[in-house]
């Protein structure tokens, strides 16, 4: 069973350590990945009770008056078709129901699953620097970076 959670209170490195960021040339470590989620103004986390394992989570950035971007989402393959995307989606738009403009930038074909949670398509800008898509500075290890 998948539990749902909105604090990463008790979640360590080791649990987001099953292969997130799929197909990324440079993925964050786990340890980068939960701080990813620290800076994060919203998180929701899915759980595998059994395991204790994160399967999936989505974060959000928040001025947490008027608008906020889902910046990520991620459910792990083995837990994908099982409705986990679509139950953490939901959870996060339930938090920031009170909000006047949740945005997401997605590839195209993912266009369909965010519309059937009510999303609209919209024309946008993004800025891409894959050499920083690890999380950590080039060069550094970003144990000593301070934010």
């Amino acid at each position: 069973m998948v539990l749902y959670s909105h604090t990463l209170e008790g979640i360590s490195a080791a649990q987001l350590s099953g292969g997130f960021f799929e197909g990324w040339p440079d993925p964050p470590s786990p340890e980068t990945h939960l701080r990813i989620l620290g800076g994060s103004g919203e998180v929701i986390l899915a759980v595998d009770e059994e395991s204790d394992a994160v399967v999936g989570f989505t974060a959000a950035v928040t001025d947490g008056v008027l608008c906020a971007h889902i910046t990520l989402l991620e459910v792990l393959p083995k837990y994908r078709g099982r409705d986990v995307g679509r139950g953490l989606v939901e959870r996060m738009l339930g938090r920031m129901e009170r909000l006047y403009a949740v945005d997401v930038t997605c590839e195209p074909d993912l266009r369909p699953f965010y519309a059937s949670l009510g999303l609209r398509p919209t024309a946008g800008m993004v800025l891409r620097r894959y050499a920083n898509q690890s999380g950590l500075p080039p060069g550094g290890s970003g144990e000593d970076t301070v934010y």
